[in-house]
């Protein structure tokens, strides 16, 4: 499996991750909250899991980009943090999802801190982006991935 991931040099934030398992199929991309501990070589349960997902929908790669870029492993920490969302998070999101043939909403109900999953759906809005889930919570939020079943199938978001 190709690997790789770009991680800020302070080494606080990580802005996308990929991997690729097979070169003939396209690429999906899933928007989360924040990343965690996976990075260019190491997955982690929620990354295994996207990868099962994305496999299961015939994908041979994705992105993993984040509504926050700052590395937690609780997502509380966001709060405390001076620039959760990272300087180039914006940026770097707009380039990675150019290429994506599908877009999987997927950050749970802490979305919305910051008003973040409110502007992230505009931006996908004014690029003319489709863009779906696995689950709809009932904070009206994607669900993440991770507390999903693995037969969960993609529905549309918005268009």
């Amino acid at each position: 499996m190709e690997k790789d991931a770009f991680i800020s040099k302070c080494g606080k934030y990580r802005y996308w991750l990929y991997r690729r398992w097979d070169k003939n199929k396209g690429c999906c991309s899933f928007i989360m909250l924040n990343p965690s501990t996976a990075d260019a070589s190491k997955d982690d349960p929620t990354i295994r899991r996207c990868i099962g997902y994305a496999k299961r929908l015939g994908y041979g790669s994705m992105y993993i980009l984040n509504l926050f870029a700052l590395r937690a492993t609780d997502k509380k920490e966001l709060k405390t943090a001076d620039d959760p969302v990272g300087a180039c998070n914006d940026r770097y999101m707009r380039k990675m999802l150019k290429n994506a043939k599908v877009i999987i909403a997927a950050w749970g109900s802490y979305g919305r801190y910051m008003g973040r999953s409110e502007k992230v759906l505009n931006m996908l809005r004014e690029r003319r982006h489709e863009v779906y889930c696995l689950k709809m919570g009932k904070s009206g939020e994607p669900c993440h991935p991770l507390y999903l079943r693995n037969d969960a199938r993609l529905r549309g978001m918005m268009g």
